[in-house]
C-alpha cells in the first residue's frame, strides 16, 4: 500500500504539486495529465526520488523522507530515457551492477543475470555494449535491471515516449504480465484503457481518479 497525505510540493519558486491524498491498493495504476502537469514529480515521490515540502509517502507503512533506502528496494523506478538508467559497458554487467546489494555469491549473481536476460529475449546480446543497443533493446535493459531486484512495485514513468509502435507493444505486453503492482505515467492512453484505475493530474492537483473510461474522458475534455 502506498499513501500520499496532504503532499505538497515545492520546487525552487514553483509548486509542482498541491495536497495529494491518494491510496494507491490496485495492482495497475495509470497517471495521465499534460506536460508540467505535475505527473512526473508525483511518480517519483512513490520511491523517495522527490520529497514532499509538506505531508508524507509511505510504502508499506516506511516512510519515503526518513526510510528512503528500504523504500527504494520496495519500489523500482525506470525512466524516460533509458540511457539514464544504463551504467556499465555490457549489458550482463548492467544487470550484474543491478544485485550488487544483494551481496549474492558470484554463482547466484550469474545464475540470476542469465535467467532474466533469456526472459527478455537478450541472452544473446550478454556481452554486447549496451549503449549500442536499439532504443527498444535499452529499454527492455532497464526495465530488466529493475526488476532483477525483485520489486514489489514498479513506477515507470513514460517508458515508450522514445519507441516505435512495435517496441512500445512489447514493453506494454511486458509490464501487464507482471505480478508487481505498477503505476505507469504515460502519454500513450491506450496503455492504460485496461488497468485498474486511472489518476488525471492538471496543474499540480489530482483532478480526476477513477476507472480508466470515465477517468481518461475527463482528460479528453480537459485537453479540448
Amino acid at each position: 500500500m502506498i499513501v500520499l497525505d496532504g503532499v505538497h510540493v515545492r520546487l525552487g519558486e514553483r509548486d509542482v504539486l498541491h495536497g495529494v491524498d491518494l491510496t494507491l491498493t490496485e495492482r495497475r495504476i495509470g497517471v495521465v495529465g499534460a506536460n508540467g502537469s505535475g505527473k512526473s514529480t508525483l511518480a517519483r515521490l512513490l520511491n523517495g526520488l522527490v520529497l514532499p515540502t509538506r505531508g508524507t509517502v509511505t510504502v508499506d507503512g516506511l516512510d519515503t523522507a526518513r526510510q528512503g533506502a528500504k523504500v527504494r528496494r520496495t519500489v523500482g523506478f525506470v525512466f524516460t530515457d533509458p540511457d539514464a538508467q544504463i551504467v556499465m559497458p555490457t549489458v550482463a554487467e548492467d544487470l550484474a551492477f543491478s544485485l550488487r546489494r544483494l551481496r549474492l555469491d558470484p554463482a547466484e549473481r550469474d545464475r540470476r543475470v542469465h535467467a532474466a536476460l533469456a526472459a527478455r529475449s537478450l541472452a544473446d546480446h550478454a556481452d554486447h555494449p549496451a549503449h549500442l543497443l536499439s532504443g527498444g533493446q535499452k529499454q527492455l535493459l532497464a526495465l530488466t535491471a529493475v526488476l532483477i531486484t525483485e520489486p514489489s512495485v514498479l513506477v515507470a514513468d513514460e517508458p515508450t515516449t522514445l519507441l516505435d509502435l512495435r517496441n512500445t507493444r512489447q514493453v506494454a505486453a511486458l509490464l501487464a504480465a507482471l505480478p508487481q503492482q505498477v503505476v505507469l505515467v504515460t502519454h500513450d492512453l491506450h496503455l492504460v484503457e485496461e488497468f485498474d484505475r486511472v489518476l488525471v493530474v492538471d496543474q499540480g492537483r489530482v483532478v480526476a481518479d477513477d476507472a480508466p473510461a470515465p477517468a481518461l474522458d475527463h482528460y479528453r475534455r480537459l485537453m479540448a
